[in-house]
């Protein structure tokens, strides 16, 4: 299965980077390219082990639906969500937190599997894998500019 790996620094608290990663307002406000907003389960506020959330977006031009929960939370260091119901065959996505110097370095572990057998890894292999490195790495740049204006600026993440 394909694994994409991002790791971002972030001059920021451990504690507050993980729960801006696990909050569902947030994530809406990180992926507003894709007009990603919660539909259903968990629709604003902390994700909590067990807790699942139904995203709309779209990608590709197309407006899709996924279902995660997530099945593993170890606060501030980790949490892992799996896709339910939605495009990829499957996935699991890991997010890890570690203090360094003054920061938090954030690292996003997602390994998937595109659905449609040959045709899906010919897709991953033309466009699906880079489409998701960037998503993924737009999502994490977004996070960071939160995160570090929430204890260094005067963005207000929480109001």
């Amino acid at each position: 299965m394909p694994v994409i790996s991002i790791e971002t620094y972030i001059r920021a608290p451990i504690s507050l980077c993980f729960d801006l990663a696990r909050n569902v307002d947030i994530h809406t406000k990180t992926t507003f390219k894709t007009k990603e907003h919660a539909v259903g389960g968990v629709i604003n506020g902390l994700l909590e082990p067990g807790d699942t959330v139904t995203w709309q977006a779209v990608h590709f031009g197309i407006k899709q639906k996924l279902t995660a929960k997530v099945t593993e939370m170890n606060r501030p260091f980790d949490f892992t969500d799996i896709q339910v119901k939605g495009a990829f065959q499957s996935f699991t996505h890991l997010h890890q937190f570690s203090s360094k110097d003054e920061g938090t370095v954030m690292i996003d572990r997602f390994e998937y599997k595109a659905p449609f057998g040959f045709f899906g890894m010919l897709a991953d292999w033309l466009f699906l894998r880079r489409y998701m490195h960037r998503f993924l790495t737009q999502r994490a740049w977004q996070l960071k500019r939160i995160a570090e204006d929430k204890a260094y600026g005067d963005y207000e993440v929480w109001e």
